[in-house]
């Protein structure tokens, strides 16, 4: 498979939205934790409000991501913006206007699971990228694919059950997708994502196995 883009121009796309969209970073970052908060403390509105952003990340990941920046070293980003807004359609929908999402710590294995994928996407990641000699701005900060999609499927193991499939079947596609990085670019901090990916699969059929709000 030969990809479009060198790594260098790979990288330099990071450098380019960093350098643009300054300081929207923190005020992803800070959404969420307001969202990890709420699974904490949960409120009456807390779904909504989690779900609001959850889909706020997908749309940006969509249009300011994909569309905006990634689109100029590689035509399949119109693809992959699809397939971002779709999932930001999905978790406004259903948790939104359906109020079908509820969150909360479950305890257990989805609990704990969801806790590391989490701290990866928002420490981890960001450390070893760091460690591996491409700090600010030539990073993928949080907001973008590779994060964004950890900490989903990270937030998306504190569902109360029963939950509804759909908001598995976007980050699920996108981490195949954006592991792909570790293959080709030799990022090898990606390889989380097919963790992430397998995890997300996990809790899929635990919805089909009879769980669902459907």
């Amino acid at each position: 498979m030969q990809i479009p883009f060198t790594i260098d121009e790979f990288y330099g796309i990071f450098r380019d939205y960093n350098d643009a969209v300054w300081p929207a970073q923190w005020l992803l970052l800070g959404l969420a934790l307001v969202a990890i908060f709420l699974v904490f403390r949960p409120r009456p509105w807390s779904g909504v409000v989690i779900s609001g952003i959850l889909a706020l990340l997908w749309t940006w990941l969509a249009v300011v991501y994909h569309l905006v920046f990634f689109s100029a070293i590689n035509p399949l980003a119109y693809l992959f913006s699809g397939i971002s807004l779709a999932g930001a359609i999905v978790f406004m929908w259903q948790g939104v206007v359906h109020r079908k999402l509820q969150f909360a710590w479950p305890g257990g294995f989805r609990g704990w699971l969801g806790a590391l994928l989490i701290a990866f996407a928002l420490i981890a990641y960001p450390a070893w990228s760091w460690a591996a000699g491409h700090g600010y701005p030539d990073m993928p900060t949080f907001g973008l694919p590779c994060p964004t999609t950890l900490y989903t499927i990270g937030l998306l193991a504190f569902l109360v059950v029963p939950y509804p499939r759909g908001p598995y079947v976007v980050p699920i596609i996108w981490s195949f997708i954006g592991a792909q990085a570790a293959f080709f670019l030799g990022i090898p901090q990606d390889l989380s994502l097919l963790v992430a990916g397998v995890a997300g699969m996990i809790l899929l059929v635990r919805a089909r196995a009879g769980m669902t709000r459907d």
